[in-house]
């Protein structure tokens, strides 16, 4: 068949490079795609929430299943967009509906689901700038830490850990008052900061049936040793030792199926990825939040291991007919190490021309912010630019394998953290 894959991150990439490894995969095009995907795909220049444009493309190059990478366009509804069509409403779309990609769109609303299906989450209120004085009274009774967060989309940087209350109440007040993170944060959902260890697990449903995919752990700030800035992820590792059988089971029995049991009661369509952010708090899965797509850089951890078809899987996802999917996973390890752009998450400088070697072992080269310039020269785009997975039988040859790959890859002013997954190593 042919597929439309949207997006253009390192997430894109790795899903075009698994579903063209598909015999069933005639011809993949990526919208807009980076110069990654156009190695291996087809990019179209056509945004991802130019829907009227992306419809005539479906029905101009005879698509037969829409793949949607990030959560901008499922958020503002091109999946009821597409449904709704007459050219388009028989063809297979990988993402939720609106409906369902409010869990992520909205942090209340995902609160207010999770309570409503029993599913374990720290304890919280809502507010908005006309209940600033209440929401004030309410940090006062707090215990500190304390984690505010905005309701809306703010590209991963609307979440603030407190310290102190008067940092709280500063900062709650530039959120509701000042718009920090515009109308994402008109409202601010205020949080029992919850301690433990984090991971993140991936579940791919058609709405009734589901499959667990392998789990992974991210890196978010920018710093080594989790200091400075939080960022869109520097790292990922996959598989986490953490979560062994016995806690997967309970992650099982009282956050997937609690939530695809709730999406399914309350009529809410949903054929698409799950993200699921978790901390294990003394062996018990507590859910941080839920995003409606797969995350990046965690994707470029989880696909190397996949072993069965994954074109299959997003057919199965699309067409309500993911129970007769046979998912397979390696054993092996999967280690990412972003590369990003000197000065990210700040401003930074682009067109930087990267130099990347021209055989690798045990790895694979993820783009994402990245472009070529006039003279077909690779250059960074974007804040996050290249994602190396090295992979191996233990994590320590996994890591050898992707600082080995990312020291033979150049650029002026790169960087990268050089301790991803070296908590994990401490560990074992």
């Amino acid at each position: 068949m042919n597929i439309l894959l949207l997006g253009s991150g390192g997430r894109e990439h790795a899903f075009a490079w698994k579903i063209v490894q598909s015999t069933d995969c005639t011809q993949l095009y990526v919208a807009p795609g980076n110069a990654g995907t156009e190695s291996i795909a087809t990019n179209v220049s056509i945004s991802i929430t130019d829907f009227d444009a992306i419809r005539d493309f479906i029905t101009s190059k005879n698509i037969g299943l829409v793949v949607v990478g990030p959560e901008e366009p499922l958020v503002k509804g091109i999946v009821d967009y597409l449904q709704n069509q007459p050219e388009t409403s028989s063809i297979p779309v990988v993402g939720p509906s609106q409906l369902g990609a409010t869990l992520e769109g909205s942090k209340d609303f995902s609160k207010r689901f999770m309570q409503r299906n029993n599913v374990p989450t720290a304890a919280y209120e809502t507010f908005t700038a006309d209940q600033l004085d209440a929401g004030l009274a309410y940090l006062d009774k707090q215990n500190l830490p304390i984690v505010l967060k905005a309701d809306g989309l703010a590209a991963g940087k609307g979440v603030l850990i407190c310290l102190t209350l008067e940092d709280a109440k500063t900062s709650l007040k530039e959120m509701l008052l000042d718009q920090k993170f515009g109308e994402a944060s008109s409202k601010v959902v205020i949080e029992e900061f919850l301690t433990g260890i984090e991971l993140s697990v991936f579940v791919a449903t058609d709405g009734k049936n589901y499959k667990i995919l392998p789990e992974a752990k991210d890196y978010k700030r920018i710093g080594e040793g989790d200091t400075g800035l939080n960022t869109g992820g520097m790292g990922a590792v996959s598989p986490v030792i953490f979560a062994d059988e016995a806690f997967m089971a309970k992650v099982e029995e009282k956050v997937v199926k609690p939530t695809v049991d709730g999406l399914a009661k309350e009529n809410i369509p949903y054929k698409g990825f799950l993200f699921i952010g978790l901390m294990n708090k003394d062996g018990e899965p507590q859910v941080i939040e839920y995003n409606v797509r797969m995350g990046d850089p965690e994707t470029e951890a989880v696909l190397p291991r996949i072993e069965s078809d994954f074109l299959g899987l997003l057919h199965g996802i699309g067409t309500g007919t993911l129970d007769s999917y046979e998912l397979k996973i390696s054993p092996d390890y999967a280690t990412t190490v972003v590369m990003v752009s000197g000065g990210y998450p700040g401003s930074y400088e682009k067109g930087k021309v990267i130099s990347l070697p021209e055989t690798v072992e045990g790895a694979e080269i993820f783009h994402a912010g990245t472009a070529r310039n006039d003279k077909g020269e690779l250059v960074n785009q974007g804040g996050r630019v290249i994602a190396v997975t090295g992979r191996g039988t233990s994590m320590q040859e996994a890591l050898s394998n992707a600082f080995t790959t990312v020291k033979s890859i150049d650029w002026d002013q790169a960087y990268y953290r050089k301790d991803i997954g070296m908590d994990i190593l401490n560990l074992m």
